[in-house]
């Protein structure tokens, strides 16, 4: 990890450093580059801007406890000097407006007459994980797939983390895309969030990442949502991971994150935690 605003990390040709302004072009046309129910970064020259500008301004400020700073990274093939993936880190997610998730949960329900005990499976919304760090703003070019570019990219900001632990929350999330198809629709979205939002998946995808999230968590139903009632096809994807993210899934168990708790508003997909300071790469780099 580097120091002074910069983090630079080598793997072959590629290297890993924090985002410029002057970087705007090229990080639009990977935004521009990401499938459909991905969800990485909005294709939008004014948002993207304004995410690369708080970059900066982040990392002028002297910060004793995180807030609503974000420390984006770009991915550069030093050979040809093309960007070639991103990816960021929001230092406390929640701080302006609440960060909402899915939580599932077992209810009881028993008659004692009948002699019944049944568990049934809940989905809960929440925002248990406000106040977390939240890994984000993922992507990296097919031809870079390989194990050392994912993991470089994946890794590269956790040891960013570490150098700069006064900036990071105790916990830290990651959304992981959910299950989706390359027309944008989503079983999940389309047996709950469809009913209070009367849009597309791919749709709600946009507006989340143009706008935030929390004007679509706020149309959600407060009461629980009886899984058992939900299609079969809604019901299958809870918690399964998009085709194209199990590669940094992967990579997150790795690093010590759990799942199983938080699901997605959106499609279903697992959000996995975990304490900060016990993600491998961070305990490593201390040591």
């Amino acid at each position: 990890a580097g120091s002074a605003g910069r983090l630079t990390a080598r793997i072959a040709m590629l290297v890993q450093r924090l985002s410029r302004l002057s970087d705007l072009p090229e990080i639009q046309r990977l935004a521009g580059a990401i499938p459909a129910g991905m969800g990485a970064l909005p294709d939008d020259a004014t948002r993207l801007a304004e995410i690369l500008e708080l970059s900066e301004a982040s990392m002028i400020e002297a910060i004793s406890f995180s807030g609503e700073e974000r420390y984006f990274f770009v991915i550069e093939d030093t050979d040809t000097g093309r960007l070639v993936g991103c990816s960021s880190v929001i230092a406390s997610v929640g701080f302006s407006e609440p960060f909402y998730t899915f939580r599932n949960e077992m209810f009881v329900h028993a008659s004692r007459q009948l002699g019944l005990h049944n568990r049934m499976h809940v989905l809960s919304l929440c925002h248990d994980l406000t106040g977390h760090s939240l890994l984000s703003g993922f992507f990296l070019e097919p031809a870079y797939q390989h194990a050392d570019g994912m993991a470089l990219n994946a890794r590269g900001r956790l040891l960013f983390m570490a150098s700069h632990p006064q900036r990071f929350a105790e916990s830290t999330s990651v959304e992981v895309a959910g299950v989706s198809d390359e027309q944008g629709n989503a079983p999940f979205w389309d047996a709950v969030g469809r009913h209070f939002f009367a849009v597309s998946y791919s749709e709600a995808e946009r507006i989340g990442t143009s706008r935030g999230r929390s004007c679509l968590a706020e149309l959600m139903p407060g009461y629980p949502i009886y899984v058992p009632m939900l299609s079969d096809e809604a019901q299958e994807v809870i918690g399964q991971v998009h085709p194209a993210a199990q590669s940094v899934f992967d990579l997150l168990m790795e690093e010590g994150f759990e799942t199983d708790n938080y699901v997605d508003i959106f499609d279903g997909g697992p959000v996995v935690h975990a304490r900060t300071r016990e993600l491998h790469t961070v305990r490593g780099s201390l040591t």
